[in-house]
């Protein structure tokens, strides 16, 4: 029925036929279609229809209906007359003006005039002036009705008052002032909602009426101050725009007459000062006021950050211009509201205030400015630090006449901190970018920092400390130099406490802040640090004045020492653990003793130290884990237990020596409890007891008097109860200052002199600044965490006395004690349940449950909301921890109870709220039979309107069951969906709360109905519909909590109906939102976008630029431009610090690119420029070779730049609102965007090749293709590489080296020989230059060496001048490694590390890819020069390395041995050198083994490389042109050979381990860069020699080939195994013959030289198997080398694998497409195989040959079947038949004692293939190809002793397969066989050949007549009859004499048959004119050879005579043409083919 509302005019039948309760909706319905349709309408579309519906749309105003009817209602009665006709628009508002005028006060008439009102404002604001003079009646009657009206009227009359004076303008100024005096009282209003509706109105009065900023100014503010008293959030942000909107207004207006006078700045910020400082007490009576009577003298809180609020407003009301210029006078002005003393009464108010400045100042400056003006702002605030220090200088301290002047020590203090945290925050957020302001020395910032190190408050100094620590992060080249001033600075000082406080806080921050500087300090600052502190703990006894401060600032310095890890904290341990013990009395005995002594001073010392002793505990077992054995827990325990007990004295000792001591032994306490915490608890079980009678009396506030309360109550309560207990101001951008505002928190009053170890512990995350708690808050926590962690190990009796405890000590306390006692125990006891569940411990026996039941109840009672909330989640817990299904069943019941009776609120909330919380904790499941009784009572309850806060309760408890409830919830879903809509339909918006968990509720609904929402039975249908009428509603709503709700919902039916949700509109209102002051809203707009645009980015991207504008001038915050929604986003991360909302952004953006930078390129790469074009503006040089590539627009100049942009602003001077160029973060992540776009294009050819690209533009005329963008992506690297920003340096840097890889390769189409990148040549070198000065830090250095090597290797420098540009840039890095160790260093030594091996591994890789050309040049020389020209080749760049080998090869070593070094397993860490190695220290071993994992491999190749061309020791002679003489000479000590074994070893050794580790551990590029490296090691005789000898050795690396050939897929790595495995077999077989030479030398002995005896018994058997002929395995090399090569067959011709059938697998039968890559595998395989018989003895031929043939005859059979598809002969086939020809003559066949065996094993070889000839049918075996089996067959008989062939059971079979070759239909088989035959029949043994002549001769010769009958048509027909030709004159050669007559009467007249004649030679085929000549040629050729019988048998037929010499004739005269035709060639003269331009002919007179 509901779609009946989609009509123009109301369906009043429809309406009549629907039930009553759903008419509101379908009213709505049509309401909210009318809304959309109205807007696009044109007149003549509604003319008809307009009367009819102006009656139903008025009669509507009377119709009952809730404020989101009313609001649209309003809405299109305003359209209607706005777009249609106005005849009865007067009628309309007369109308409503009479139903405001009656007098009806009944319930029951309010919504019937609250329509009207609306429909007024409405109307007003559409129409203005349209409605005439009507107003002046309309707002008389609306300021009447507002005197009687109750809030919800007030706050419409309100809006509409707003919407009077905004659609009506400067007409309506004679109400102005009416309207004014109306809205003063409101501003005060008991409701805020009716405050916020005021705030506004007379916002907009602001805006129209002039009075308001001219004479009613004062008035103004002094109402605002009223209204911030006890306002809310929602007040303060409304005055607070109001206040701004007003004062920008009274500064900036021209003053009117003679009476207006405007306003300066000074009294405009004075007049908020006087609210920030007085509160509204200096103006009119007020509540502050009353306060001051009374005798508080602190400023009222909420007025206070309610004007924080507002300073923030007119500060971006003015803009970011008017800031930039007034900053010195802004930054007095709010300096000085902290230096005032009514501002910092108390400490908790000076920490207040000074939050307010902070966030005033972090807000305006963070926001609102570019970083050229931060950067002025920090010289500015250094310069007031600068003038406060002045103030406190000696000579300030005198006045002019030389008495003292009294300074105000406590404002001078408030304002450092707080330009100290300013100014910290500044440099941190701009990082490396802040460094002009460290390093101009006139106007450093440093110097004035550390002067406040000596200042004599601890808040100061602190700050001051915490200051240079974010210089330090920001500008880590600073660190070290920072640390070592300080360090200087305190010996030099050890006299001053001041000093020795300050500089020992600075040093702590400084080393705390080392874990975010990732290239940490020198390892000696350590030692140093500790030897410092040590002095200062031992010294400090010495001097009573220093020894508080000596105590306190040795323990600091040891704790933040503690947090650099565990390789510093190690060496100092056994030190530590000394003076922990000796921190504490030894025993009991002296712990009594030691209360009898000392006074109160010594007592403070004392305990100053052993709080400083505890607090190094802490930081050590938090930051050194590892080193937290059990021994050291145990060692520790000894102190610890001593605190423990000394606990029990202390109130005795505060006793007797005086109260001041308190804080001492509570900071005591709070140590004690944060080290415990960090302990497992089974450490210290013995003392439980006493432990936990200190907890629970801290909590229960036992021994204190003050009523603290805990802070982590709402931490502890579930994060979704955040409606209840309002903990979303957490999550606002205000939430620094509205934090002071929460009731039972302290979280607003951190403050760093609180604990001054927050100095140096880690952040939270999202912690900008540490802000420890007050002392006693933090106690209270610290206890509540330790008690969690104890109770589940506490025996069921303590739980039982404890929780009865609690009962007593909530009974006895009072009022607010009461409650204060009660909030901490409810916290210990949520932090104990929450334990409990995590440790999966019971919560104990009846009676304990029964007692925390009790407590829990009685808090659900409880007039405190946190507490009834923790109550619940405290019921919730137990339940899941009780797991009992009773007890929850007696609670649900309980609770039901409780409901059904009780009418008062607390009860409904608190037991409403209980029962959301058991099916929370328990699940659907465990709490399914209560569910519709929960369900029915919260339903009801929901409905209580008289009662909002039961509402929220009960809605929050359903939404709660409801997101518990899954599945079983499902039932529900309809009559909770129809509560939600009717509440939201008739709640009023001022009742936020309910709205927002109405959001909860139907987003957990949504939730439950999940993929069915897509579904269209009826039932599916209305609750779609119901659903998106709902979030309609609460998209409307004014509150950003519910439209943030409404914007989840619309996220998670997008989710599971996306076809329903209308992008059209949702896109554009997500877009407006990103605008919002509200973190919230914000956070839930850019989470929807992320998940809209994963699936549909085109139509959110294509939606958005619908909302795009030209003219953003003046226009602050988020505006979507040409940019569209990409550019909104980008602005977006620079105005944003919310970390989850900028991982959003930035996963939205990733998404859209991925889905749209290909198709739209230009438009991605402009949006990436113009983020990246503020590094222009922001001061980086661009260099020359970069404006090369420009447009052209960018001066040459950069004065020139700064004379325009200063025309520019001069011209421009009313922009107040500048569009801020973006911040470095943005910029890194938009560099980071363009290699993402590189990589998403990497799927099309033409974004990478330029021709291909063009021709698809031309062709397609779409022209987006990446490689035209080179010329911006080369741009847009070099800006990011060049930039000031080191993270954006590495950005750069990273993307360069992506185009190299991704271009370096692509030629340039109009210069064929050359690349495209070659033009960018000088650009790349120039982004490269800077990363290689002094300063630059060592990752960067890195990161531009690799790119370096990468340029220099990628090929495309064909100049050597190009080339030596970058070239020089790594010669000059090459200083860096012989600065050696002893250099004083500015980071770790790990970094240095790190920089020196980047050095080594780019020039590893330089020289690799130099090696290589060499090589190829060497083998292609003329290719090369081709395609390289003679500018440049690998000789040239070899040319460059060469100079640097004899250094480099040094380095290169030693680095390998490092890497050797650190590779070692833990057990052998001993064998490491004390000193470390030649690039590593000692102290960084850990963080220097990532460095050598990433650099060894290319090192490894390069020495490999450099020892093959000359660089071994003892071998100089095998040096090629590239070699060099050793590195230096070998040691004294040492021969060439050792060293060179040293080396050796050392190489192969790094191979082996690199290549024996998994897979996972070990990249490929590594695994192949080893095995190439063994390649090259071994590649020349020594090494092989080496190898040779160490048989052990060699078989070891076998097995890892082996391995290899098992893990590692890719066949090219294969390919590189097989390789080595060669190389190692060629090493054994040269040993071998070395040892047989060797053998024979000794048998022959010196005198018998000429005759020596070869086969003596000792030679014979060298070899593997030697005598008796076993090969064991696991000794053998062969075996070994065996086991390889069956692998690599094995895996890619399975069926070899003999064991298969076994398996139980389907045995694969053929192998099909092999690729060329695998075929070269194979080949290599068999190519080793046959060179193992080599390496036995004779009688171990005979072990391993079988192997071998096995395999080579399954390759044959495999690779080679009988298949139409074979064509030729596979490479492995071809090898295969290598194989055995070397096998049937290998001379072993000689060699008696293996002959027969050899035969044997041949001879069934041969057997084997007869066998595979023929087809298996049976056993799918195709047979073998016939070609194949042919020439196989011939390698036998051609090769193989007459043995193995003639026996008949084999010579027969051979003489078949040949016959049956002959016959075959198949031209290439039969030419085959006569080819085969041919070779065989010439065979010089007649014994083997005759068989073969008799039986197939005859066959062959009948066939050859044929062949002049029926001419060759083909080549394979012509070659056969040549081949027979030819295996005829075969026969002729071998037979005898006298018998040769026969044949050659036979072969001559053949061969005459095949001649034509010269009328048939013209029209014959080309074949038989081969023939032809063929037949000429042979004739030729037999006449002279056979003369006598050539003579006779042409004699016997003049035929033959006559045919032959007519040929002969006729090739004679054939052949006169062509010798004429040669001959004028040759004399004719060569034109060169190389024209000179230059004319030398006169070159030889000039000389003379």
């Amino acid at each position: 029925m509901m779609e009946l509302a989609h009509s123009l005019l109301l369906n009043e039948d429809a309406l009549q036929r629907i039930q009553e309760t759903k008419r509101p909706v379908f009213i709505f319905e049509w309401l909210r279609f009318l809304d959309k349709v109205l807007v696009a309408a044109q007149k003549s579309d509604i003319k008809e229809s307009q009367k009819k519906l102006i009656s139903q749309l008025t009669a509507q105003i009377s119709g009952n209906h809730g404020p989101p009817s009313r609001k649209l209602l309003a809405r299109c009665l305003a359209t209607l007359f706005s777009v249609g006709d106005t005849f009865a628009l007067f009628e309309t508002i007369n109308t409503c003006n009479d139903i405001i005028k009656n007098k009806d006060d009944s319930p029951s008439y309010l919504p019937t005039r609250l329509a009207a009102i609306a429909c007024i404002g409405g109307m007003y604001e559409k129409l203005g002036r349209m409605v005439g003079r009507s107003f002046e009646e309309t707002v008389q009657l609306l300021i009447k009705a507002l005197k009687n009206a109750e809030s919800t009227g007030r706050c419409e009359i309100m809006v509409t008052l707003q919407k009077v004076v905004q659609g009506l303008g400067s007409a309506a100024c004679g109400v102005h002032k009416d309207i004014y005096k109306a809205t003063k009282s409101c501003m005060t209003d008991r409701s805020m909602t009716v405050r916020c509706a005021a705030a506004k109105c007379l916002e907009e009065l602001v805006h129209e009426a002039p009075f308001m900023y001219t004479t009613e100014t004062e008035a103004v503010v002094s109402l605002c101050f009223r209204a911030l008293d006890g306002s809310n959030y929602d007040v303060r942000c409304s005055v607070a725009e109001l206040l701004g909107r007003l004062l920008e207004a009274a500064l900036t207006a021209k003053p009117q007459g003679t009476k207006g006078k405007q306003m300066k700045l000074e009294d405009v910020l004075n007049l908020l000062s006087a609210g920030f400082l007085k509160g509204g007490s200096g103006f009119l009576k007020s509540s502050a006021a009353g306060e001051m009577i009374k005798g508080g003298g602190t400023v009222n809180r909420e007025i206070r950050v309610g004007v924080t609020h507002a300073y923030v407003q007119f500060v971006r009301c003015m803009g970011g211009t008017w800031l930039e210029k007034n900053i010195v006078v802004f930054l007095d002005h709010i300096f000085n509201l902290v230096a005032n003393p009514k501002a910092t009464v108390t400490h908790v108010d000076a920490v207040y205030a000074r939050k307010c400045v902070q966030f005033i100042l972090r807000t305006v400056i963070g926001s609102l400015l570019g970083e050229k003006a931060q950067i002025a702002a920090a010289k500015e605030i250094a310069q007031v630090i600068t003038k406060q220090m002045n103030l406190l200088s000696p000579d300030a301290m005198t006045d002019g006449t030389g008495g003292n002047q009294t300074i105000d020590f406590t404002g001078s203090q408030h304002i450092l901190v707080c330009a100290l945290h300013e100014l910290g925050s500044l440099v941190q957020t701009l990082g490396t970018s802040a460094s002009p302001l460290v390093s101009e020395p006139n106007s450093g910032i440093i110097p004035p920092v550390i002067s406040v190190l000596l200042h004599i408050s601890p808040a100061a100094r602190l700050a001051a400390a915490w200051c240079l620590r974010c210089i330090a992060v920001a500008l880590p080249s600073y660190l070290t130099p920072l640390l070592d001033q300080c360090m200087g600075n305190l010996s030099k000082m050890k006299a001053s406490p001041e000093a020795t406080s300050g500089y020992c806080f600075a040093l702590a921050a400084l080393l705390g802040g080392v874990h975010q500087c990732p290239l940490g300090i020198p390892h000696a600052i350590g030692k140093k640090i500790f030897s410092l502190a040590e002095e200062l703990l031992r010294t400090a006894s010495q001097n009573s004045r220093l020894s508080l401060q000596r105590t306190q600032s040795g323990w600091l310095l040891l704790g933040a020492l503690m947090t650099l890890g565990a390789p510093v904290a190690k060496n100092h341990l056994p030190r530590m653990l000394l003076l922990w013990k000796n921190a504490f009395p030894r025993s009991v005995k002296e712990l009594e003793a030691e209360k009898s002594r000392g006074d109160a001073f010594t007592w403070q010392v004392t305990l100053e130290g052993r709080m400083g002793a505890l607090a190094t505990m802490q930081s050590f077992i938090q930051h050194c884990g590892e080193l937290v054995t059990e021994d050291v827990t145990r060692r520790l325990m000894a102190p610890i237990e001593c605190a423990l007990t000394m606990l029990a004295h202390m109130p005795g000792i505060v006793k007797n020596y005086g109260a001041h001591l308190k804080a001492a032994a509570a900071m005591v306490r709070l140590r004690l409890y944060d080290v415990l915490a960090l302990l497992p608890p089974k450490t210290y079980e013995g003392a439980f007891n006493a432990l936990l009678r200190e907890l629970v009396a801290e909590f229960t506030l036992t021994d204190n008097p003050a009523n603290t309360t805990t802070s982590m109550l709402r931490s502890m309560c579930h994060i979704d109860d955040s409606v209840i207990l309002g903990s979303w101001l957490q999550e606002t951008d205000h939430k620094a200052i509205e934090d002071q505002l929460q009731p039972n928190s302290a979280s607003g009053s951190g403050a760093l002199e609180h604990d001054a170890i927050s100095l140096y512990l880690r952040l939270q995350p999202g912690e900008g600044k540490p802000g420890p708690l007050p002392l006693g808050v933090a106690v209270i926590d610290s206890s509540v965490k330790l008690y969690g962690l104890i109770f589940p190990r506490v025996p069921h009796k303590h739980r039982l006395k404890m929780l009865q405890h609690f009962a007593d000590c909530i009974k006895h306390a009072k009022s607010h004690r009461q409650q204060a006692v009660q909030i901490n125990i409810f916290t210990a006891v949520l932090c104990a349940l929450k334990f409990l569940a995590e440790n999966k411990t019971g919560f104990g026996q009846l009676e304990v449950r029964k007692e925390a039941v009790k407590l829990v109840l009685g808090a659900l009672g409880s007039a405190n909301p946190i507490l009834r909330c923790a109550a619940g989640e405290a019921l919730g817990r137990m339940a899941q921890v009780v797991e009992d299904s009773r007890f929850i069943a007696e609670m649900a019941q309980f609770s039901f109870d409780k409901l059904k009776s009780a009418r008062d609120v607390v009860t409904r909330t608190g037991h409403s709220l209980a029962l959301g919380c058991l099916h929370r904790y328990v699940g659907g499941m465990g709490s399914g039979q209560h569910l519709n009784m929960s369900v029915s009572i919260l339903l009801a309850l929901a409905q209580d309107t008289t009662s909002p806060v039961v509402q929220v309760w009960s809605l929050h408890a359903l939404a709660l069951i409801a997101d518990s409830g899954g599945p079983m919830y499902r039932g529900y879903v309809e009559p909770t969906l129809s509560l939600v809509l009717s509440l939201l339909l008739s709640v009023p918006p001022s009742n936020t709360d309910v709205h927002q968990c109405l959001g909860k509720c139907l987003a957990a609904l949504i939730t439950t109905i999940g993929p069915e929402l897509q579904g269209n039975t009826g039932s599916i249908a209305t609750a779609r519909l119901y659903c998106l009428v709902c979030c309609a509603i609460m998209q409307d709503h004014p509150d950003s909590l519910v439209q943030a709700e409404a914007i989840a919902c619309l996220q998670q039916l997008h989710m599971f109906a996306p076809r329903h949700v209308n992008l059209a509109t949702l896109v554009p209102h997500l877009c407006a939102t990103l605008n919002s002051n509200h973190l919230l809203l914000r956070r839930a707009a850019v989470a929807c976008m992320r998940q809209l645009a994963q699936r549909e980015a085109r139509e959110v991207s294509e939606h958005a630029l619908t909302l795009a504008v030209e003219d953003r001038t003046n226009k602050p915050g988020i505006i979507i431009t040409e940019t569209g929604l990409e550019g909104a986003l980008f602005e977006l991360l620079d105005s944003e610090t919310d970390a989850q909302l900028c991982k959003d952004v930035h996963d939205t953006l990733i998404s859209m690119l991925h889905s749209l930078a290909e198709e739209n390129l230009t438009r991605w790469f402009m949006l990436v420029k113009n983020v990246l074009a503020a590094a222009t503006e922001s001061g980086t040089p661009v260099d020359s070779p970069m404006q090369e590539t420009a447009t052209g627009n960018e001066d040459d100049d950069d004065d020139d730049d700064e004379d325009d942009d200063t025309e520019f602003k001069a011209a421009e001077a009313d922009i107040t609102h500048p569009l801020i160029a973006p911040r470095w973060p943005t910029r890194v992540f938009a560099t980071e965007c363009m290699r993402r776009i590189v990589g998403v294009c990497e799927g099309n050819n033409a974004n990478f090749d330029l021709a291909l690209a063009r021709e698809l533009k031309r062709t397609n005329g779409k022209g987006d293709y990446l490689v035209l963008h080179l010329s911006e992506l080369v741009r847009v690297a070099f800006i990011a590489a060049t930039a000031d920003s080191d993270q954006l340096r590495l950005a750069g840097l990273a993307t360069l080296q992506d185009i190299i890889h991704k271009f370096s390769k692509v030629p340039e189409p109009e210069f064929p020989g050359h690349v495209i990148l070659e033009q960018y040549q000088a650009q790349v070198g120039a982004a490269l230059r800077p990363a290689f000065s002094p300063d630059t830090p060592s990752d960067v250095t890195a990161a531009a060496c690799e790119v370096c090597s990468t340029w220099i290797g990628s090929g495309v420098a064909r100049d050597l001048n190009d080339l030596r540009r970058v070239h020089q840039l790594l010669v000059s890095s090459l200083e860096k490694l012989k600065s050696g160790k002893g250099k004083a260093q500015l980071y770790n030594e790990g970094a240095s590390t790190m920089e020196k091996l980047a050095v080594l591994k780019a020039w590893a890789e330089v020289y690799i890819v130099a090696e290589n050309r060499e090589r190829e040049r060497d083998t292609t020389i003329k290719e090369e020069e081709d395609e390289f020209g003679d500018a440049i080749n690998g000789e040239s760049l070899l040319s460059l390395v060469k100079p640097e080998l004899p250094t480099l090869s040094k380095h290169w070593l030693s680095a390998l041995k490092d890497h050797a070094l650190l590779s070692l397993p833990p057990e052998l860490s001993s064998q490491l050198p004390a000193e470390g190695g030649t690039f590593y220290w000692a102290d960084t071993i850990d963080s220097s083994r990532l460095h050598y994992k990433k650099s060894w491999a290319p090192m490894l190749y390069a020495v490999a490389l450099w020892l093959n061309e000359g660089g071994h020791a003892t071998n100089p002679k095998e040096s090629s042109s590239a070699a060099t003489t050793p590195v230096e000479p070998p040691p004294a000590n040492m021969q060439p050979d050792e060293l060179d074994d040293d080396r050796f070893f050392l190489l192969i050794g790094i191979c082996m381990e690199a290549m024996c580790s998994p897979a996972s551990v070990q990249p490929l590029e590594n695994v192949e860069m080893c095995l190439k490296s063994m390649y090259a090691l071994l590649d020349k005789p020594w090494p092989r020699s080496r190898l040779g000898k160490d048989s052990a050795l060699s078989i070891e690396v076998l097995n890892v080939m082996h391995r290899l050939i098992l893990t590692r897929e890719n066949p090219s790595t294969q390919q590189l195994v097989l390789g080595v495995v060669q190389q190692v077999v060629k090493a054994a077989q040269e040993h071998f013959e070395a040892e047989r030479t060797r053998a024979t030398d000794e048998d022959t002995g010196a005198e018998d030289q000429e005759n020596p005896p070869a086969n003596s018994e000792k030679v014979v058997n060298l070899g593997e198997g030697g005598e008796s002929g076993e090969i064991t395995p696991g000794k053998s090399v062969v075996y070994a080398t065996l086991e390889v090569n069956l692998c690599v067959l094995i895996r890619y011709i399975p069926a070899l694998n003999p064991a298969l059938p076994s398996t139980g697998f389907t045995q694969p039968h053929r192998v099909n497409n092999m690729s060329e890559e695998v075929a070269q595998l194979i080949a290599s395989t068999l190519n080793i195989m046959m060179e193992l018989p080599g390496l036995c003895s004779p009688r171990g031929t005979l072990s391993v040959l079988p192997t071998i043939l096995f395999l080579v005859t399954g390759v044959i059979r495999e690779l080679a079947p009988r298949s139409p598809d074979l064509n030729g002969v596979p490479l492995p086939v071809a090898m295969s038949l290598q194989v055995l020809k070397a096998f049937c003559r290998s001379h072993f066949l000689q060699i008696e004692e293996c002959r027969a065996g050899w035969i044997k094993l041949l001879q069934s070889t041969m057997a084997t293939i007869l066998a595979f000839a023929n087809p298996d049918h049976e056993n799918d075996q195709p047979g073998v190809d016939q070609s194949i089996l042919m020439l196989t067959l011939a390698v036998f008989l051609t090769s193989c002793p007459t043995e193995v062939t003639t026996p008949k059971n084999v010579q027969q079979p051979c003489v078949d397969i040949f016959k049956e070759a002959w016959q075959s239909q198949n031209d290439k088989i039969i030419l085959t066989c006569v080819q085969t035959l041919a070779s065989l029949f010439q065979h010089p043994d007649r014994e083997l050949s005759t068989p073969y002549i008799h039986q197939l001769g005859p066959a062959i010769l009948e066939n050859m007549p044929s062949f002049s009958k029926n001419r060759p048509s083909s080549d394979v027909k012509l070659n056969i009859a040549k081949e027979s030709i030819h295996l005829l004159e075969g026969l002729v050669a071998a037979a005898e004499d006298n018998n040769r007559i026969q044949l050659i009467s036979m072969l001559v007249p053949l061969l005459i048959s095949f001649l034509l004649d010269n009328s048939e030679l013209a029209g014959a085929s080309k074949p038989s004119r081969d023939l032809h000549l063929y037949a000429l040629q042979r004739l030729m050729q037999v006449g002279p050879q056979y003369p006598e019988q050539f003579r006779t048998v042409m004699g016997s037929s003049v035929n033959l005579r006559t045919k032959l010499e007519a040929a002969v004739k006729a090739n004679q005269q054939a052949k006169k043409p062509q010798e004429q035709k040669a001959q004028e060639v040759k004399l004719k003269p060569v034109k060169p083919s190389i024209q000179l331009k230059t004319d030398f002919s006169d070159f030889a007179k000039g000389g003379k």
